[in-house]
Formats: C-alpha cells, sequence, structure tokens
C-alpha cells in the first residue's frame, strides 16, 4: 500500500518578501497576495514491514538510506536534508520508502520545497495512523489537522536552508485558490479571494528562465539591511505593503488595470531593494512582453533567476506567450488549483 499526495506550489502577484518575521509587523495591515497552480510537488509514502527508511529525490536523482529510525537521527549532514528532517520529526516506528518528484523545476520561485514539505507531511500523515506526538508536547501535529503542517512546513524548511523563511507559501499548498495572506501580530490568517480561476488563466502567462534563483540568501541580505536602519529599504517595503493592499482590492472587483499597477508597483519596490532580484535575460523578457501588450511583469520569489509572470489581456496572451518562447523562456502552462493538497490511497 502507498499513500501518494499532491500539493500545488503558487504564483506570487504581490508582497512578497514583506511576509518575512518580523518585517511584515513594521507596516500595520501588511498582507501578501498568492494564487495556487497546477505544477505540483508529489510525495509518495510506502509503508516497509522492516524499519529501514528509504529516501528518493527524483528530481536530483539522490537516494539516501538507514537502517533506522535511530541511524537516520544519529547522523547530522543528509544529502536530502528536508525529507530527513520531515522524518525525523514524524518518527515512524516502522520503515517506508519516501519518494518525491516537483513539477516545478528547482529554484523557480514558485514556493517548489514549500509545496513539497506539505506534501510530504500529507503523505506521512496517511501512511502512520498511529502517529501521535511522538517525543512530547513539542511534536504537536496530529494527523488530518492540514493547518498544523503550515508551521511545521515553514520551520523545517528554515533549520534546512539555516536562514528565515517567509509566511505565504505554505498557504497555498495546504488550500489552493487565490488567497490574501494577512500578516496580523499574533497570528497569520488566509483570506480566499472569490475570482473566478479562468479569469486568472485567460491573463496570466508563466515563463522560467532556466536559471534557478536563490532565495534564502536574497532575502536574508535584505532583512539584514532592514533591521539595520536602511530608511531608504523601508519606505520601499511600506510601497510593498500598499501594492499587495491594492493588488488584494483589484482582484476581488476584477479590474484587471488595477492588479497591473500593483503588480508593477510591487517589482518596481523589489528591485529597489535588491537589484539582483533581476537579470538582463530578465528584463530583455520584460521589454519583450510589454511590445506585444503585456500589462505587468514581476519576478516570482526573490528573483535573480526562476520563474516570471506576466499580466495581459485575454486576447493578447497567445501573442505574448509566443513572442516569450521565442525569445528563450521556458513557458510553464497552468491552471489554478481550487483545491489544496490531495492524497490518494495506491496499491
Amino acid at each position: 500500500m502507498r499513500f501518494h499526495a499532491w500539493a500545488p506550489t503558487r504564483i506570487d502577484l504581490a508582497g512578497g518578501t514583506l511576509d518575512l518575521w518580523p518585517l511584515y509587523l513594521f507596516h500595520p495591515g501588511a498582507l501578501t497576495v498568492n494564487v495556487a497552480i497546477t505544477r505540483f510537488a508529489h510525495a509518495v509514502a510506502e509503508p516497509r514491514r522492516d524499519r529501514r527508511l528509504v529516501l528518493i529525490s527524483r528530481d536530483s536523482n539522490q537516494q539516501e538510506e538507514f537502517a533506522s529510525l535511530a541511524a537516520l537521527e544519529k547522523q547530522r549532514r543528509y544529502r536530502l536534508p528536508l525529507l530527513a528532517e520531515l522524518i525525523r520529526y514524524f518518527a515512524p516506528s516502522t520503515g517506508l520508502v519516501l519518494t518525491t518528484w516537483s513539477e516545478a523545476p528547482a529554484g523557480a520561485g514558485l514556493g517548489g520545497s514549500s509545496a513539497m514539505a506539505v506534501a510530504v507531511c500529507a503523505a506521512l500523515s496517511r501512511a502512520l495512523p498511529s502517529f501521535v506526538e511522538p517525543s512530547g508536547p513539542s511534536r504537536w501535529v496530529a494527523r488530518g489537522r492540514e493547518h498544523d503542517w503550515i508551521a511545521l512546513a515553514r520551520d523545517i524548511e528554515a533549520r534546512v536552508l539555516g536562514v528565515p523563511t517567509g509566511e505565504q507559501d505554505h498557504y497555498p499548498p495546504v488550500y489552493g485558490g487565490a488567497n490574501a495572506i494577512h500578516l496580523d501580530p499574533v497570528r497569520t490568517r488566509r483570506e480566499p479571494l472569490r475570482v473566478p480561476a479562468r479569469e486568472l488563466e485567460a491573463r496570466l502567462v508563466l515563463v522560467y528562465t532556466g536559471k534557478p534563483r536563490r532565495s534564502g540568501i536574497n532575502n536574508w541580505e535584505v532583512m539584514k539591511n532592514y533591521l539595520d536602519g536602511d530608511r531608504a529599504l523601508r519606505r520601499n517595503f511600506e510601497e510593498i505593503a500598499t501594492a499587495a493592499r491594492l493588488a488584494r482590492e483589484a482582484l476581488l472587483r476584477r479590474d484587471w488595470k488595477r492588479l497591473a499597477e500593483a503588480m508593477r508597483r510591487d517589482a518596481e519596490a523589489r528591485r529597489r531593494n535588491a537589484p539582483t532580484i533581476t537579470t538582463p535575460f530578465i528584463e530583455k523578457l520584460a521589454s519583450v512582453a510589454r511590445r506585444c501588450g503585456a500589462l505587468a511583469s514581476k519576478v516570482c520569489g526573490a528573483g535573480g533567476g526562476g520563474c516570471v509572470v506576466f499580466l495581459c489581456e485575454p486576447t493578447r496572451k497567445g501573442e505574448v506567450a509566443s513572442a516569450l518562447a521565442s525569445a528563450g523562456a521556458t513557458l510553464l502552462p497552468f491552471r489554478v488549483s481550487p483545491r489544496g493538497v490531495q492524497v490518494r490511497k495506491e496499491r
């Protein structure tokens, strides 16, 4: 018996980087806006009769094996650290094989590692039905409590990366749809945005630049400068917060020109924060898209590579997509994912 979980990745439309704690606390009313898409992260958990743990990443073509959970816990460095750390947390009493792969390119800026962590949590929760606080009250994730996976995935990612991780990336994999993630003191809350999926799909073009980005480093450099008192940086973040509020209102009203304005304001402010967020190739793609009628563009995630999303009128989408492909970008077709993580039992 195997348990196959898949979780959507996301496109962030405005408010990125602002979701790093404690940055959003300095901007009351801060939020981020994102959309879950059908570029899924997959995890398959297969229980074994013995105690052996086998971790497999199809994307990196790597495999790591441990004779038991005790052997895994004794080790300090892993070839597949995200998978190993999640296994450590769930602490299975029996062996299993955990296999993962993603439909999003590595380093795409689509929250792929967050979606993968959520998919692994879902697969393990189903494969280990006896899972109950295996190591005291600090391990409080219970089977079926999907919302708990958000905090767990966020914190495990931070442990693996060695830098702070954001709040926004784990909500689309759990819930799907279009979201405003409100970054309030004490708690982060999700507001589902009731915008017809077909209207978003008809206007958004997603491409991969072919170069992975390094979000942990980019975000950490910006965060350090902010906390060191960089006044210009703080003004830029206030502009990002304003752009995110504008994007939320635009989606609720289905006002696509206002959404384009929000995306442009967000992109400009983030470029001032860190010039490395863009590259000559990304600038070339933006110029090509504008000539074909694109209303706005922005890099996904922390930038410096990865994916770029373009907003255009439905009548211009085909022309914009063809021009971007001719310019050397890789088109990533997608649909809005109305649901979050799902699990299927397979034989």
